[in-house]
C-alpha cells in the first residue's frame, strides 16, 4: 500500500492524504504498522518527515491533514483548537432516523472500568460536543448519514449516533453491534482549512468501497468511489 498514491492536496505547508480504513495514526503498542511506517514516502522532496495534525481512529478512512515544517503544523493544530476547521463526514448507522437532519448537543466524557476498558459517555459535565447531521439515504434498514461535527472530541460521531439518534455506526465493537473482525463504516469525506495569505485547503476524499459494498451510491457532488 502506498499513502504517496492516496494523495489529495499537496503544497509547500500542507498535505491532506486519503487515510486507508485499518491504518492507526498513531504507533499500536503492538508493533504493527502504522502511519509512522510510510512518513518517509510521503516527504516529497522535502527533508523533514510531514506530521500528523489530527487524528482519525484506526478504522475511519478519508482526510487526514499533515503538516510539512513545524510552523504550518502548529498553526494548524490552534486552527483545529479554534473550531476554524470545516469538516464533513459520512457514517452508515444501523438504523433509519425519524427525521431528515438536525443537531446532537451531547456533552461527552471518558469512562473507564476494569472488565470493559474506557469509552465515551454522553455526560451533562463532560466536554462540549456538538454534531450536525443530515439523512442521505435508506438501504435494507440502514441509513447513510453526513456528519458536520463543530467540535472535535475523540470518538464523538460514534456517541452521537449511538446516544444522540439511537443508532450505533455498523461495525462499531465498543458502541455497537460489531466485533474485532468488523470495521467501523466512518468516512472523514471533506476538510476545509482557511489560511490567511494562501488559497485554502481543500480535500474531498473518494467515497468507500466498503459503503459502495452496502448499496449505498456516492451523495451528490461527492467525490467518486476508490477504485
Amino acid at each position: 500500500m502506498l499513502l504517496s498514491d492516496r494523495v489529495l492536496f499537496l503544497d509547500g505547508e500542507a498535505l491532506v492524504i486519503d487515510k486507508p480504513a485499518g491504518l492507526p495514526v498513531d504507533a499500536p503498542r503492538d508493533g504493527s504498522l502504522s502511519l509512522e511506517n510510510h512518513l518517509d514516502s510521503l516527504r516529497f522532496g522535502f527533508k523533514r518527515w510531514p506530521l500528523a495534525v489530527h487524528r482519525l481512529d484506526r478504522d475511519t478512512s478519508g482526510c487526514l491533514l499533515l503538516a510539512r515544517n513545524p510552523k504550518a503544523h502548529g498553526r494548524f493544530t490552534r486552527a483545529f483548537e479554534d473550531r476554524e476547521i470545516d469538516k464533513q463526514y459520512l457514517a452508515i448507522v444501523d438504523g433509519v432516523p425519524d427525521t431528515d437532519s438536525g443537531t446532537i448537543d451531547l456533552p461527552l466524557n471518558k469512562v473507564s472500568t476494569a472488565e470493559d476498558g474506557w469509552r465515551m459517555v454522553g455526560d451533562p459535565k463532560g466536554k462540549p460536543s456538538i454534531s450536525h447531521w443530515e439523512k442521505l439515504a435508506v438501504m435494507d434498514g440502514r441509513s447513510l448519514l453526513r456528519f458536520r461535527p463543530e467540535t472535535g472530541r475523540t470518538h464523538q460521531i460514534r456517541v452521537h449516533a449511538r446516544e444522540g439518534l439511537g443508532f450505533a455506526l455498523v461495525g462499531d465493537p465498543v458502541y455497537g453491534r460489531g466485533s474485532t473482525k468488523t470495521r467501523t463504516l466512518l468516512h472523514a469525506e471533506r476538510l476545509v482549512v482557511k489560511r490567511d495569505v494562501k488559497p485554502s485547503i481543500i480535500a474531498e476524499a473518494p467515497f468507500p468501497d466498503s459503503f459502495a459494498a452496502l448499496g449505498f451510491a456516492a451523495p451528490e457532488g461527492a467525490a467518486p468511489t476508490r477504485g
